[in-house]
């Protein structure tokens, strides 16, 4: 666990998707589930119990092969992101063949570890019908404002940018998106909740076409489908102690998780003459390194669907059988597009043999539907919508005599939104349009909807150049960002509904300074309002989280490390100072990360020899162990830190 988490932070200096190793969230989500509800623990505990008993019983030889219907969300932001039905298809074929041993790698296991590898009989089939009977190809896309998804479940839910679960007694969700921070995939184990049940990819990780080396085998959905399957971890999540264990007897004892190829044998935790089963699915080695499954890990798997099981009621779902709909095929492919307040465009692919389409849409939840017939084209218009509110809708095929079932629904949120307080300066949702704000006067506005964001224009003078920025009374998680013209000076990205501030002690007088307000991660409110506050003063404004009284500047020598930057005191209590060594003028971003990679406090400003400290205040952040990362345009560098109040 200690090393995982390390490298989730590490990997969140990286750009891009280019990522050098594996990283998974689902036993991270599984902690977090279970200190969120306690009563999971003793579901956990059952389930762990009657997989025992099964074991013990023998009944794992009188198994027949399970077939899992699977619906695949894909919620995409961009182009990129909405993967083609064929790779979506690849992913289903290599689940297929990994689960049943017929991978055509399954000849690298090598020797010592063929006596336990196993054909886990469970195979995987793209549904033929949605949970109301109807026709479907087994794939749900869903446009979203949110560019970044993270463990949060977020993208399984309409109102917060992604698409809503299908029944998972009935099937196996997966969603692709874009995942933050460098992060695989997670999944969701058993016994969790029903409304979240299933597992998450990053679309550049997913399928066989057009993804993304390393990891470009679909060998990611195979991991996470196997911790939906209730396989842990194969070293434990015990860091390097050898005192973990994943539950399963023919997986050797491991100090920790592999990353990349190791070559055979590699030996840890007294494990030899064979050492780790780093090509086990469960470990965090290469796609191309990965290649079995064993006995026990599969006993763990059919555990789920004997009497009693967790999954047992996907034994008796329809799903991969052919849905409704008669020779008239129903209509795929929908969408929704040039969203506003009050209208959006909604489209879906066209059918051979379509004589017109009939639309039906709701506000969600209220199964109050409009129709709309003898649609001629494959797009409408809706408008006269509720700004802020949840919507779906479905169409179906009218033939010549014949018409098709519905599609499922596809939903959608429009933006902006009303609720306890005002909000009189949208639509603000660019720089081009943002309204100018004075300083030195608090106001009150949204963030509506996810995907929403407001800019605001103000000036500083001549006699008045410092600035200060405070967000405050947040409803949700947002952050603040300050601009100079198209140039980012500052960022200020605290956690959770903590306030955000920004200063930027500056000497340029502009007409074209930003504040940008926006919510992490599609973090909104319609009913309740923050408050934003821009102050100018003639003197610099304080950073080490005093008020008044002078500065007094303490000379500590701060330890480098690797010639990168220095930080004091460590453990820290109150104040946390972070010397970065500069050679020229430069901006300089500095941030706390938490253990999962998420920043806390962040600052941006520019630096130079005679001023190279950062301040944070970080009374509010509970102990434990952080990180700060520095980037300039000269380095990158991350330290690890205690909080010990």
């Amino acid at each position: 666990m200690r090393n995982f988490l390390i490298f989730m932070v590490a990997l969140s200096i990286f750009s891009g998707k280019a990522v050098a190793q594996r990283s998974c969230a689902a036993e991270e989500v599984l902690a977090q589930q279970l200190l969120n509800n306690p009563e999971m623990r003793q579901i956990r505990e059952n389930i762990q119990r009657h997989t025992e008993e099964f074991m013990q019983s023998g009944a794992v030889h009188e198994r027949t092969v399970v077939t899992i219907p699977v619906v695949v969300h894909v919620v995409y932001y961009n182009s990129a992101q909405n993967i083609s039905d064929a790779q979506i298809l690849s992913q289903i074929d290599v689940l297929n063949d990994d689960f049943r041993r017929l991978n055509s790698d399954a000849s690298n296991t090598p020797a010592g570890f063929l006596g336990v590898a196993a054909d886990c009989e469970v195979n995987f089939c793209m549904a033929q019908q949605d949970p109301n009977g109807n026709a479907t190809n087994g794939i749900v896309r869903k446009s979203t404002t949110v560019n970044g998804f993270s463990t949060n479940d977020n993208v399984k839910f309409n109102s917060s940018g992604g698409s809503n679960i299908w029944d998972r007694n009935k099937y196996l969700n997966i969603w692709v998106c874009n995942l933050s921070g460098g992060l695989l995939g997670y999944a969701q184990f058993p016994g969790g909740p029903a409304s979240t049940d299933g597992v998450v990819c990053d679309y550049a990780y997913f399928g066989t076409i057009n993804s993304t080396p390393p990891f470009h085998l679909g060998r990611t959905a195979t991991h996470e489908v196997g911790h939906w399957l209730n396989c842990y971890h194969i070293w434990g999540d015990d860091g390097s102690s050898c005192s973990g264990s994943d539950l399963v007897s023919d997986t050797p004892n491991q100090a920790d998780e592999n990353y990349g190829c190791p070559s055979f044998p590699t030996i840890s935790c007294s494990n030899g003459p064979n050492g780790d089963m780093f090509m086990n699915y469960m470990d965090y080695t290469d796609d191309a390194c990965m290649n079995v499954f064993t006995t026990g890990q599969k006993s763990r798997m059919q555990s789920l669907f004997s009497p009693g099981g967790a999954r047992n009621a996907l034994l008796s779902s329809p799903g991969c059988q052919p849905g409704g709909g008669g020779g008239c095929d129903t209509p795929g492919g929908l969408s929704a597009s040039s969203i506003t307040q009050s209208s959006a465009t909604l489209s879906w692919s066209a059918v051979s043999g379509a004589s017109s389409y009939t639309l039906q849409w709701e506000e969600a939840g209220s199964n109050n539907w409009t129709t709309v017939s003898n649609i001629s084209g494959t797009s409408y218009n809706l408008s006269g919508l509720s700004a802020g509110t949840d919507y779906n809708f479905h169409v179906k095929t009218v033939c010549s005599g014949d018409e098709s079932n519905y599609s499922s629904d596809y939903g959608f949120t429009t933006s902006g939104g009303g609720g306890g307080c005002q909000d009189q300066y949208e639509p603000n949702n660019t720089r081009n349009s943002a309204p100018v704000i004075s300083t030195g006067v608090s106001f009150t506005a949204q963030i509506a909807a996810a995907g929403d964001n407001d800019w605001y224009r103000f000036s500083n003078t001549s006699s008045q150049r410092k600035i200060k920025i405070d967000l405050t009374t947040l409803p949700a998680d947002y952050d603040l960002r300050l601009y100079e013209n198209n140039k980012l000076r500052a960022i200020s990205q605290n956690g959770g509904t903590l306030d955000e501030q920004i200063i930027y002690n500056t000497n340029k007088v502009s007409s074209s300074y930003y504040a940008y307000v926006y919510g992490y991660n599609g973090a909104n409110s319609n009913t309740e309002c923050y408050t934003l506050l821009v102050s100018l003063k003639s003197t610099n404004w304080r950073t080490d989280g005093s008020v008044d009284g002078p500065v007094t500047e303490l000379e500590i020598p701060v330890q480098f490390e690797n010639a990168g930057f220095g930080l004091f005191p460590n453990p820290a209590a109150d104040i946390l100072t972070v010397e970065v060594p500069m050679q020229n003028e430069g901006d300089v971003s500095v941030s706390i990360l938490d253990p999962s990679g998420k920043s806390t406090m962040s600052q941006q400003l520019s630096m130079g020899k005679n001023h190279n400290r950062i301040n944070f205040d970080i009374q509010t952040l509970p102990n434990g162990v952080y990180f700060v990362q520095v980037r300039s345009e000269e380095m990158t560098k991350i330290r690890k830190f205690v909080i010990q109040h």
